[in-house]
């Protein structure tokens, strides 16, 4: 294809010291291309800020109307503690730092309905033996 370079542009970066981690929207420009692969991007905004591609988290694009460019939001941790700490579960899961727990969808509606019908206080200990009683099937 005629249209294989991307340009990768960063604004509003912001320095968060208490989750330590950088933060950034990135603007991509991608004519000729449908969308640019995350794990392509992470290795691009990773060698800009001179860091490794396993601690970029890139999330939230869209791609604009009529298509060469897209936005979206990027996060640079300063350690994989910090990631692990910071980040929520479902995005780890993508990065393949976490697994996903198989649970079947008649047992997590079995749990809710369980939870329903159980009123007052006892309800939230209710919800949490059918959640124990889901994991464990």
């Amino acid at each position: 294809m005629a249209g294989d370079s991307v340009v990768v542009k960063t604004r509003k970066f912001t320095k968060n010291p208490l989750l330590s981690r950088r933060q950034m929207i990135v603007d991509i420009i991608h004519p000729g291309r449908a969308n640019v692969a995350k794990s392509e991007l992470q290795e691009v905004v990773g060698s800009m800020y001179k860091t490794s591609s396993s601690l970029v988290v890139l999330f939230g694009f869209r791609t604009k109307f009529g298509g060469g460019k897209s936005t979206g939001f990027c996060v640079i941790y300063d350690s994989e503690d910090a990631l692990r700490k910071f980040e929520p579960k479902h995005r780890l899961v993508r990065l393949g730092l976490e697994t996903k727990p198989e649970r079947s969808r008649k047992a997590m509606k079995e749990a809710k309905n369980k939870g329903k019908k159980t009123r007052g206080t006892g309800a939230s200990i209710a919800k949490h033996k059918a959640k124990r009683a889901a994991q464990a099937d």
